[in-house]
């Protein structure tokens, strides 16, 4: 097994020739290393509230959607198929994500509410999360996407926002809730 000192020169070397290839290296978290004009490298520190989202497989072309539309609006948006590695350990690392975000997304819908697995999972463990943070705070936003009925443990406590029929109001109500969660969280 390599020491600590050539394993951070192997990451080095590998962030290094993604960058001579005129990649960016986004390193969750942290931010993003490119290089600017003149080939100088640079890292930009990331300053965006990042937001986990969970979906089930079914529903990925709207959680892609959510994704970008979030993105769009200066959120750092957290999507397994888009932020993990391959050979990664996906399980700790999307444990890692969820304990991190700022903000928890549960994407609700027919196909999610009564599937079992790693989305069902996923929400038992922001709940944990949740849990450390205070109770005037909001942490995990539960979203519906189509007319389902959102489980009792999470309706009790928290409000939900519909994205249908109106998917940009539904994106409004969501941004507007962060930016309020992120002013309160500055004072």
């Amino acid at each position: 097994m390599p020491n600590n000192a050539s394993t951070s020169e192997h990451v080095a070397q590998l962030v290094r020739k993604c960058l001579e290839e005129g990649q960016s290296v986004d390193i969750d978290g942290l931010g993003v290393f490119r290089r600017d004009r003149s080939g100088e490298y640079q890292f930009l520190a990331q300053t965006h509230p990042t937001v986990f989202l969970a979906y089930v497989e079914e529903d990925r072309l709207w959680a892609d959607r959510l994704f970008d539309d979030l993105e769009q609006r200066g959120f750092a948006p957290w999507l397994d198929r888009r932020k993990l590695l391959p050979g990664q350990n996906w399980p700790r690392a999307i444990e890692e994500a969820i304990e991190t975000s700022d903000f928890f997304v549960a994407c609700f819908s027919h196909q999610s509410v009564g599937k079992k697995g790693s989305f069902q999972a996923e929400i038992r463990y922001a709940l944990d999360c949740a849990q450390r943070i205070p109770l005037d705070e909001a942490f995990l936003i539960p979203v519906r996407l189509d007319e389902c009925r959102v489980p009792w443990t999470i309706r009790r406590e928290t409000h939900y926002i519909d994205m249908f029929p109106d998917w940009g109001r539904g994106l409004r109500r969501i941004g507007s809730l962060i930016e309020k969660q992120l002013r309160k969280r500055r004072l």
